[in-house]
Order: structure tokens, then C-alpha cells, then sequence
């Protein structure tokens, strides 16, 4: 009903249609403070901004929406399954799923590179289906990347992350690069880092 600092709807992801802000994802249609919490399971919908019309219903926990190819991918997190909207239908078509909470998605070519994430054990991320589904399929929730066939569903590739990472938050390429790294601010590894650049210059 109005711009408030609160968390009503838990708007949570950004796709962009030929560079401009299109859809986003949100937890809930809720209009009270902290209200996503109680519609986690299934009252996540997907909004067209362009309109100001909710396009999608019944999600659970949506997140990472991108326009790929002609098509709206999202994560239906709390479920687990990668897949598309169906815009006609306003409806979630499941792809494939993924053995963990998900947040983070890209592309390249033909694949879709999902991130998953090891679920917290605290309200957020309790009762949801993704649960059930586990234990469907008797596995365990992993964090991890996956790459995915955007032909057949099938996951083609995936790197587990194991130790003190239980969760990814976001999924990037960078195309050209090898050995990636990030410098924290809160230590003094800054201070001590030199870049070198192929012509050995500083």
C-alpha cells in the first residue's frame, strides 16, 4: 500500500528484458510487517513492473528471475525445482531439481548454472516442500553449483562445497578469467596484495 522500511513482501529478485527492469520476484502479497513469513510455502508470485501486475502465483520462496532465450527462468526456492514461468498460464513449469535451497542463477549457451545452498534450520526455511522432497528422494541438501541442460534437464556437471560454506547467495560468470579471487575488507589481506598485468606492469 505504500514505500515503508519494512519487510512485507520480501521482494527478493530482478530480471531485466532488454536492460530494463521487467519482473521481480516476491515471497508473498503481503502488507503487513514480516508478513512473507506465515505465505513462504506457496504465496511467492512473480510481478511485471512495466504493469504493476502480478504475472505468477503459488511460488514458494521464488528467487534469481532471469530472461533467457525468450523465457523467464526463476528458482522456486523452497521446492527446489529450476524452471520457467509460463506467462499465459501464470504459472511455475518445474525443470529440474536440485538438492538444496537455491539462490543464483546464470547462463551460458545452453546451460543454466544454479547455486544451492545448505538450509538454515530456523523458521525461515522450515515446512517447506523442499523438505519432503529430500526425503523423496532420500538425499541430503547440498550447497553446490549444478549446470544444467536447458534441453533435456538433466544436470550435466556440479562442484560440492564442503567445509564452513553452507550457502551461496548469487551465481556469476566471468567470461576470460581464470583464477578468480575476492580480498575482504576487514582484514589486512588488501594491504598486502600486488596485481600484476600481462605486460609484468603493477
Amino acid at each position: 500500500s505504500k514505500l515503508a522500511p519494512q519487510d512485507r513482501c520480501h521482494l527478493n529478485g530482478l530480471a531485466l528484458v532488454d536492460g530494463r527492469a521487467t519482473y521481480v520476484t516476491a515471497v508473498s502479497q503481503s502488507d503487513v510487517p514480516d508478513g512473507w513469513r506465515d505465505q513462504r510455502r506457496d504465496g511467492g508470485c512473480v510481478v511485471d513492473v512495466r504493469s504493476n501486475q502480478v504475472v505468477a502465483t503459488g511460488l514458494s520462496m521464488p528467487h534469481s528471475p532471469r530472461f533467457y532465450r525468450d523465457r523467464l527462468w526463476l528458482l522456486n526456492s523452497g521446492t527446489g525445482f529450476f524452471g520457467h514461468i509460463d506467462l499465459e498460464q501464470g504459472c511455475f513449469v518445474p525443470v529440474t531439481f536440485c538438492p538444496g535451497y537455491l539462490r543464483g542463477l546464470t547462463f551460458v549457451g545452453n546451460y543454466a548454472i544454479v547455486g544451492l545452498s545448505r538450509p538454515r534450520h530456523d523458521a525461515t526455511f522450515g515446512g517447506l516442500s523442499l523438505h519432503e522432497e529430500l526425503t523423496r528422494r532420500n538425499a541430503q541438501p547440498q550447497c553446490a553449483l549444478q549446470v544444467i541442460d536447458l534441453d533435456s534437464g538433466d544436470v550435466v556437471h556440479w562442484l560440492r562445497l564442503e567445509g564452513e560454506v553452507s550457502e551461496l547467495y548469487d551465481v556469476a560468470i566471468l567470461p576470460g578469467i581464470a583464477r578468480p579471487m575476492a580480498l575482504g575488507f576487514k582484514t589486512d589481506e588488501i594491504q598486502r596484495t600486488l596485481a600484476v598485468d600481462d605486460e609484468g606492469k603493477l
